[in-house]
């Protein structure tokens, strides 16, 4: 069932036109605007698209029943039952996959450049990820944010204060595949300046961080995307009170996804991990968010 807010609309895509729409868009911003490589069947039909959409649910925005944004969602029974995840093409998540019980992958979020300042518009999008959540039990959100340009350095304070502040538990940290890479700790911590650190911050970055989130180890440099990526992970049940009240109208919305037995045994305790989609959304919600 869709969620309605005056003209604005959120619900899981239905049809092959919907679908379409969603793949067009993306084009539009992560080639167009953003200068990712496109393949020739891409600049064909002016969609953005990888092998990965073919299993993946996506999560859409209607305003006046167009599509004006986006979510690509990957759960666990999709994933191994086709090709995988996205973010293991770029980081090592095996033991993330250890997690019993379903985790979901969020990925290509993208919200058409005349509605990025529009605060209603892009909360849509997240009140349908946290009903996907609570319908689906899901316990584990994770993905990759990505920095736009080949340049790690332009973000060094950046990368160097989540490394040396904000990294994952080594029994859930992801890290960075062998490959095209560079370092997250790109300067000595005594160097690193907060405050420039949160100016070279994405808005997503931002906002995953003041819900709690952790992060892989290592940047990944993505070079036909024209940008570098680095992996995150929310706590479901860790996400702020203030923001389940916000948009799931109740501080506790998220306490019963307890991660199954057998997640990642230590000392015969059960690390419980869950979930990560509404931080975006909670920065922007505060205005902040401009771009996705």
């Amino acid at each position: 069932m869709p969620t309605t807010v005056g003209e604005f609309s959120v619900r899981l895509a239905k049809t092959k036109a919907e679908r379409k729409a969603f793949l067009k868009l993306r084009y539009k911003i992560f080639v167009e605007e953003e200068g990712k490589t496109p393949s020739e069947e891409e600049k064909q039909s002016r969609e953005e698209v990888t092998e990965f959409d073919a299993y993946s649910e996506y999560m859409l925005v209607f305003h006046k029943k167009k599509v004006i944004g986006g979510y690509r969602i990957i759960s666990r029974k999709a994933a191994e039952e086709n090709g995988g995840f996205y973010t293991a093409t770029e980081f090592d998540i095996s033991k993330i996959k250890k997690i019993r019980g379903n985790i979901i992958e969020m990925s290509r979020a993208c919200v058409a450049k005349k509605y990025r300042d529009n605060p209603l518009a892009i909360s849509m999008l997240w009140l349908g990820l946290g009903n996907y959540v609570l319908r689906n039990k899901v316990t584990a959100v994770f993905g990759v944010i990505s920095f736009n340009g080949l340049q790690p350095v332009k973000s060094s304070h950046a990368l160097s204060y989540l490394y040396y502040n904000h990294l994952a538990p080594k029994s859930i940290r992801a890290t960075v595949l062998p490959g095209p890479l560079a370092r997250m700790n790109i300067l000595p911590k005594e160097y690193v300046d907060e405050k420039q650190a949160f100016e070279e911050m994405t808005p997503l970055t931002k906002g995953y961080l003041r819900l709690g989130a952790e992060f892989g180890q290592g940047v990944f440099m993505d070079y036909p995307f024209n940008s570098y990526d680095i992996f995150t992970i929310m706590q479901t049940r860790k996400i702020s009170k203030v923001y389940q009240k916000r948009f799931m109208g109740k501080e506790n919305a998220f306490d019963h996804l307890v991660i199954e037995d057998g997640l990642i045994r230590s000392t015969a305790k059960i690390l419980k991990l869950p979930f990560v989609g509404l931080a975006l959304m909670a920065n922007l919600m505060l205005g902040e968010q401009k771009e996705i």
